[in-house]
């Protein structure tokens, strides 16, 4: 039995590091990627019919996997950066509890890991070479993305602006698994409003290393806006809001999807009191956020079965 723990002590110990670098004790950041891509999976749906559910399990496994390597490129890029910011000096390749040539090697494990999982699905398999083939390019585009992020707070101060049309990519792409095409009156302002709200809140978020990205000189909305962060979040929050609401009726969405929409609206109002000076309050607006994913999603889902739609008022 003690040779048992011992054994277990071992593995949890070599796996830990590993684990804390896919960031897979913090799984909001995996929601906050994967809630763009249900949206849009749900909004193809029939009316009156539910979501593909293997496609959003499908994507849901896509988010984790996509979000596990983004990170473990985001330390081994910002490994100098880190150890300067108090939020990131114990993550473990600034720490040094693991070293770059490992960090690299994590990263081709987790890509051959989704490559695997992703073979796994074989009728989803199918949807992705045939039925998707048009939207490769499209596809990978995200990769594109997701390797140049970290950059982007050396040489802009919207680097959350980025973030958004990173972490939103999914909105593009569920439609279209469901629908083999895209319809742009839909997809291009759910888009929007996912991209909207990531600025939203990733500003919040950044505002607890404002001090420290000061001394270390690399840039955020959150150093942008300064004392107008409010003021800022309040615009991208309407417009966000305003975007869900243009999608929604494009898509002839039913009534209850706005009375969703507007408790979503209260949550991000809501997150408007944080108190900016206090990392703990930023970091607990922040991770709110998956309430409002989670609202866009019901209220989404429910004007998809409620078959009293807006084609009906516009008859």
């Amino acid at each position: 039995m003690e040779l048992s723990h011992g054994w277990t002590f071992i593995c949890q110990k070599i796996a830990r590091p590993y684990a804390h670098l896919a960031r897979l004790d913090k799984p909001i950041g995996t929601l906050l990627l994967a809630w763009p891509g249900v949206w849009s999976i749900t909004l193809a749906a029939a009316p009156g019919s539910l979501p593909d559910t293997k496609m959003i399990m499908l994507f849901g496994i896509g988010a984790l996997q996509l979000r596990g390597p983004g990170c473990t490129i985001n330390d081994l890029l910002d490994r100098d950066i880190d150890v300067k910011v108090q939020r990131t000096m114990k993550r473990p390749i600034a720490s040094g509890v693991l070293t770059p040539f490992q960090g690299i090697c994590f990263l081709g494990s987790q890509l051959l890991l989704g490559l695997g999982i992703l073979l796994q699905l074989n009728d989803f398999r199918y949807i992705l070479f045939f039925r998707m083939l048009h939207c490769r390019v499209l596809g990978a585009s995200s990769f594109l993305l997701v390797f140049s992020y970290p950059l982007m707070k050396r040489v802009t101060y919207w680097p959350q602006a980025y973030l958004g049309l990173t972490f939103n990519w999914g909105a593009l792409l569920g439609w279209a698994a469901v629908k083999g095409s895209l319809d742009l009156s839909v997809v291009l302002p759910l888009y929007a409003s996912g991209v909207l709200w990531t600025i939203v809140y990733d500003t919040i978020y950044a505002h607890q290393d404002k001090e420290d990205d000061l001394k270390v000189g690399v840039k955020s909305t959150a150093l942008r806006f300064g004392d107008s962060t409010k003021a800022w979040l309040s615009v991208f929050g309407l417009a966000c809001i305003s975007s869900l609401a243009l999608s929604g009726y494009n898509a002839n969405i039913g009534i209850p999807f706005y009375l969703f929409l507007a408790a979503a609206s209260a949550q991000l109002a809501w997150q408007m009191r944080v108190d900016l000076s206090r990392r703990a309050d930023c970091n607990r607006m922040f991770v709110s956020n998956k309430w409002f994913g989670a609202l866009v999603f019901c209220g989404i889902l429910v004007g998809k079965i409620e078959p009293g739609n807006l084609a009906l008022l516009q008859a």
